[in-house]
């Protein structure tokens, strides 16, 4: 496959400019995972967009599968329910050193957070993070209220991680110019009640370049001094 390669804070980033089998992006994934792990490979943050597919987290529930078969739906072993991904959506695997970041899975998430919603304040946009609402959301002013009186929200990013050893991998997905209607073949994360959108649903001209860059920028903001 096509990609090139970088590194920032001793991460080597890699971006891949063609469409990756998801597959093969899971066998390069638990490879990586296990030589970080063992010390003979470094940290790395992969880049990269997949063909049309559904994935099921650890905690999917079938019924959230509303068009099995619309695309190929592959098991996954993150955490989460159902997700998309598709050409237009920025994937960020993560595959970093928790250990060496504090053993703490619960602020590892929160820096993950962290880093989509700094990304994302490069395009002055405003991400928020929901109790019991897995993921970045964005709130919408444009669209009628809920019922309750407060603003309707769409999801933008999502979050799902597994640990093997100490090691991350699988990670984020960020709406940059997906096709939205794709989402509906799927309950996404299994919230029913809001939506999702994209930068570009937003109205930003934003490119999945444009994002590598702040998502580059960001991270040394948030990790800077954290791997030792």
């Amino acid at each position: 496959m096509a990609f090139h390669r970088t590194k920032s804070l001793m991460v080597e980033w890699i971006t891949s400019e063609a469409l990756v089998d998801y597959e093969d992006a899971i066998s390069f994934m638990e490879t990586r995972a296990s030589e970080i792990a063992a010390g003979t490979a470094e940290e790395c943050i992969w880049l990269l967009e997949h063909p049309p597919l559904y994935t099921a987290g650890t905690s999917a529930k079938i019924d959230d599968l509303t068009d099995p078969n619309r695309f190929p739906v592959h098991p996954s072993k993150r955490g989460g329910q159902y997700t998309y991904h598709g050409p237009g959506q920025r994937v960020v695997y993560v595959m970093l050193n928790v250990a060496k970041r504090g053993h703490d899975v619960r602020r590892f998430v929160q820096e993950l957070e962290t880093w989509v919603i700094k990304a994302l304040g490069e395009f002055n946009l405003t991400g928020h993070i929901r109790d019991g609402r897995v993921g970045v959301w964005i709130e919408r002013p444009d669209k009628p209220r809920q019922l309750d009186g407060s603003l309707q929200e769409d999801k933008i990013a999502a979050i799902g991680i597994r640990l093997r050893k100490w090691v991350s991998f699988h990670g984020i997905s960020i709406n940059v110019e997906p096709d939205l209607e794709h989402f509906t073949g799927i309950v996404p994360c299994g919230i029913q009640e809001f939506g999702v959108t994209s930068l570009v649903d937003l109205g930003l001209p934003v490119t999945l370049a444009d994002v590598d860059v702040a998502l580059k920028r960001s991270f040394d903001a948030v990790f800077k001094g954290e791997s030792v």
